[in-house]
């Protein structure tokens, strides 16, 4: 053979042998991609993990009296591995599927018990591990579908997972919805408290593994998060729900026998700012209200007569009248033509007192006029001195920036403007930064900004606690304020509200408001709609609580004392009549051999918590974190009481809680019996002991 043949059949050779080296490996790559197709799919995705987030359970918000206003319970997403340990064996699996249908159809009542089957076999076909049975299941409906056939084999063995969400709940539904507030997708920040402090409520998110499943499904590698979350904190709110439902259930009826378009009702406590109560109603239909709308906090609209206190508090703390001052209330005629005039007509030449009483636009409007023509800075400067102009930095978002004039706005007319701002117009105000300028006089003369919330607690320990802020620690001398106090306690003895506010039995404090609300484009021009308000604070005498009442286009009455004034009438006389210590006020005195109260043994940090409370002075041990007390006679005594591993925990004394926590700690299974606190426990406190041991324990 040649040379040139010898290499020509070196070179073929080289070239089959690749050649069939190719098929080969196109013969294996149709192998594994159509025969063992399924095989490699699914272990490349039980390869795949990552980790996921895992949402904290949200804090609860509390009003002030302890009540639950929103809370989060847990709801459940019930899905199906068809091929768990329990249900491989496929005799086991066809024997109760059927029975498993019928009760899941008999329970939700969605599918027929035939549909249930199927889907359930179809799933067992398809191999699912991850089937979705049902959404939304509550924890009292997940107890009952965990007894169901095939189910009830065991917690992970017959195939049930349940994957926890929370669900945020209001238990009050309506009340104080919009205080509280929501959060969403669809809000940035939420809404409310629930927006306001959501670095608080939302917790700490967790970390769980989870891994992919055939189908592009995620299920958890491990019955436990990798990463706990951390629950929120808890939100203790200032609102209280007795009177926040007063207030909702008096606006509600007013708005109604009004046929008004909305209204609403704050309730602050004079000392302290906090806003006991919030109620916003707006028509939706005829006869129908509901909160759509804050406008205590949003409502910027003219004051109207609310705000002539503003206008005589400068008055008199300028000297410029006094109470007796005299003055006339017949038609006053502005330069240019326009003519202020008092609805009910003039009443003739009265003193500044009685002027404010029966609400004299033409009195309040020449007073200022006159007063301040020549420098209407000086009046100006007043108001911007009480911070009507600014807004009072809430706890809850939504808060409108106040307007109020001064000579350098581009649209004050030198003519009018000043005359018109004497009782509540060419200004925009909410109610809430009107009710902030009465409780100021409530409170001596002090205007502290209003608060929604007390304090933050974490784990039942407070992290945060707030205190109003004072805005002004004056906001006039003890001889305006006295004036103003008497000509406001005169609106409702002798003025404008006398026929619907007073009340015999305690003394009521305030001034009705009525302003024709302009259209956003047709000015004073369009339909005439009306604001009605009072505004004021009770017992007159002795301060406790402010309340201003606004509603907005009333058909009919327009006037505030007639519109709102029942309203404010209402809420006040159920508030004072609910509290004794208004009009009653019970003495404490001790008589006899006092002795501090007898307190259950148990975790030594909250005893001491609520003895400091009481002001009791307790001998107790320092270092122990559970003791039982041994003498209530001279003072408080305890002994210390440190759990031993392998030793009975002595948890005679002990509340139930305190008892279970112990004695689950230590290894044993309690059967209580009976309520109050244990008196007897089977094993010997000290004896040695073994895990799994059941101990008696009884209660009384």
């Amino acid at each position: 053979m040649n040379i040139r043949a010898n290499i020509l059949l070196r070179v073929y050779l080289a070239f089959g042998l690749i050649v069939l080296f190719a098929l080969a490996v196109f013969v294996k790559l149709c192998d594994v991609q159509f025969r063992q197709g399924h095989k490699w799919v699914a272990m490349a995705d039980s390869l795949s993990t990552k980790e996921f987030d895992i949402e904290a359970t949200r804090g609860n918000i509390y009003s002030v009296d302890g009540s639950l206003l929103a809370t989060s319970v847990p709801e459940y997403e019930l899905r199906m591995d068809m091929f768990a340990g329990g249900i491989q064996d496929s005799k086991v699996f066809n024997s109760k599927v059927d029975s498993l249908a019928m009760k899941l159809s008999s329970f939700f009542q969605d599918k027929s018990a035939k549909d249930y089957s199927r889907y359930l076999r179809k799933a067992r076909q398809d191999s699912a591990r991850y089937l979705l049975i049902k959404r939304k299941v509550s924890y009292q409906d997940l107890k009952v579908i965990r007894s169901f056939p095939l189910y009830n084999i065991g917690k992970h063995s017959g195939g049930l997972m349940a994957i926890q969400k929370n669900k945020r709940i209001l238990p009050f539904k309506a009340l104080a919805a919009r205080t509280i507030g929501y959060k969403n997708e669809n809000v940035k920040n939420g809404v409310g408290l629930e927006g306001a402090y959501g670095n608080y409520i939302n917790g700490e998110t967790g970390r769980r593994l989870m891994q992919r499943i055939s189908g592009g499904v995620w299920i958890p590698v491990n019955s436990d998060a990798e990463v706990a979350p951390k629950d929120g904190a808890d939100i203790i709110s200032t609102i209280d729900i007795n009177m926040q439902d007063l207030a909702q259930s008096a606006l509600e009826k007013q708005l109604i026998k009004s046929d008004a378009h909305h209204g609403s009702v704050i309730v602050m406590e004079v000392e302290t700012g906090e806003i006991r109560a919030v109620a916003n109603f707006t028509k939706v239909e005829e006869g129908v209200y509901k909160e759509q709308f804050n406008y205590a906090i949003a409502g910027n609209q003219d004051p109207g007569s609310t705000f002539k206190l503003a206008s005589y508090m400068a008055l008199l703390e300028d000297k410029k009248v006094d109470t007796g001052t005299l003055i006339g209330t017949e038609n006053y005629r502005l330069p240019g033509g326009h003519t202020i005039k008092d609805s009910h007509g003039s009443i003739g030449v009265v003193t500044v007192k009685k002027a404010f009483e029966q609400s004299s636009n033409s009195a309040i409007a020449q007073l200022i006029n006159n007063h301040y023509r020549e420098n209407p800075k000086q009046f100006t400067d007043h108001l911007y001195n009480w911070h009507l102009n600014e807004k009072t930095v809430l706890q809850i978002p939504g808060e409108a920036k106040p307007w109020v004039k001064n000579p350098s706005a581009k649209s004050w007319n030198k003519n009018m403007t000043l005359p018109q701002m004497a009782y509540g117009y060419e200004m925009m105000l909410t109610p809430l930064k009107m009710l902030t300028l009465y409780n100021a006089i409530a409170n001596d003369g002090k205007m502290v900004a209003p608060i929604f919330v007390r304090e933050i607690r974490r784990l039942g320990n407070p992290i945060e606690q707030f205190k109003a802020k004072v805005m002004n620690e004056k906001v006039c001398s003890d001889e305006t304020l006295a004036k103003l106090k008497k000509m406001l306690e005169g609106v409702v003895t002798n003025g404008s509200g006398k026929q619907v506010v007073y009340n015999p039995l305690y003394k009521i404090a305030g001034k009705t408001g009525t302003a024709q609300v302009a259209d956003a484009n047709l000015g004073y021009k369009a339909k005439r709609q009306y604001q009605a308000s009072f505004v004021g604070y009770f017992p007159a005498d002795k301060p406790k609580y402010s309340m201003i009442v606004v509603i907005n286009d009333p058909k009919g009455a327009y006037y505030g004392a007639l519109v709102s004034g029942p309203v404010f009438r209402e809420v006040a006389d159920r508030i004072y009549a609910s509290d004794v210590n208004m009009y009653n006020k019970v003495e404490e005195h001790f008589a006899g051999n006092t002795v501090a109260p007898e307190a259950k043994a148990g975790q030594s940090q909250a005893t001491k918590k609520v003895y400091n409370a009481f002001g009791i002075k307790a001998l107790y041990a320092a270092k122990s974190d559970y003791f039982n007390s041994i003498d209530t006679n001279n003072g408080v005594a305890y002994e210390e009481n440190t759990p031993v591993k392998g030793v009975m925990p002595n948890v005679n004394g002990m509340g139930l809680k305190d008892a279970m926590y112990l004695l689950g700690n230590a290894g044993l299974k309690p059967r209580v019996k009976g309520s109050g606190k244990v008196t007897n426990q089977s094993i010997q406190p000290g004896s040695r002991i073994g895990k799994g041991l059941v101990v008696d324990i009884l209660l009384q």
